[in-house]
């Protein structure tokens, strides 16, 4: 019996390899099966206090990862967001363009309406006159027309002031020259067609005579000696 229990406590013997036999320690045997059960059983390996814990380096590096992946997700969200707000302000913009350029000039022709209405009563009280009242016809005339100035006026409409001022090819058209011993040269003394302006943007330019200098010897100070 005493033989039996001392082969017991005896180390296992690996089988015989080649003429020699090497014996297995039980811790060596032990933390082999632990080493085998951490391969097939990862997450056991990962609790925590057991051997083959991972090494608190490894941890940091995966939730600065985590922390990566979040704001790269709020980064495309925002984006998204935003692509989604620059594609409304893009599509309200062309509507209210469209919508100015059909119907910018509403309030103006709102207001020409009026001229339009005193035109015709002036029109209709000549005519029931029988063209025998002109100067209640003229005088109505002249009322629509100052409405109506007064209307392009309100729109930031102006009158080009020409007549006696030197000549502006920006804001004049010369439709012909004169000559004048008693106004300088390139001088407006005659507005054909009044000009309007739109604020600084020429809308229609004056049509003006102008004058221009004097042939030689006709200078205003009387015949050459002979």
């Amino acid at each position: 019996m005493s033989a039996k229990r001392d082969e017991n406590r005896r180390p296992r013997q690996a089988p015989d390899d080649e003429g020699g036999s090497i014996p297995i320690d039980p811790e060596l045997e032990a933390a082999l099966r632990e080493a085998v059960a951490a391969v097939e059983d990862p997450a056991a390996a990962r609790r925590p206090g057991g051997e083959g814990a991972p090494d608190a380096e490894p941890a940091a590096e995966g939730g600065e990862a985590v922390v990566v992946r979040e704001q790269l997700a709020d980064a495309q969200d925002r984006l998204l967001r935003l692509q989604a707000e620059f594609e409304n302000f893009r599509k309200r913009a062309l509507r209210e363009r469209q919508e100015a350029l059909q119907y910018g000039s509403q309030n103006l022709f709102k207001d020409l309406l009026s001229v339009v209405d005193n035109l015709e009563r002036a029109i209709g009280h000549a005519r029931e006159s029988g063209g025998g009242d002109l100067p209640s016809f003229l005088q109505g005339v002249e009322l629509v027309e100052r409405e109506l100035l007064g209307i392009l006026e309100k729109n930031h409409v102006s009158e080009i002031d020409a007549l006696g001022k030197a000549f502006d090819p920006s804001l004049h058209e010369a439709m012909a020259q004169v000559e004048s011993g008693d106004v300088p040269p390139n001088t407006v003394i005659d507005v054909l067609q009044k000009g309007f302006q739109l604020r600084d943007r020429l809308v229609r330019p004056s049509r003006v005579i102008v004058t221009k200098a004097g042939a030689p010897g006709r200078n205003g100070g009387g015949d050459s000696a002979g």
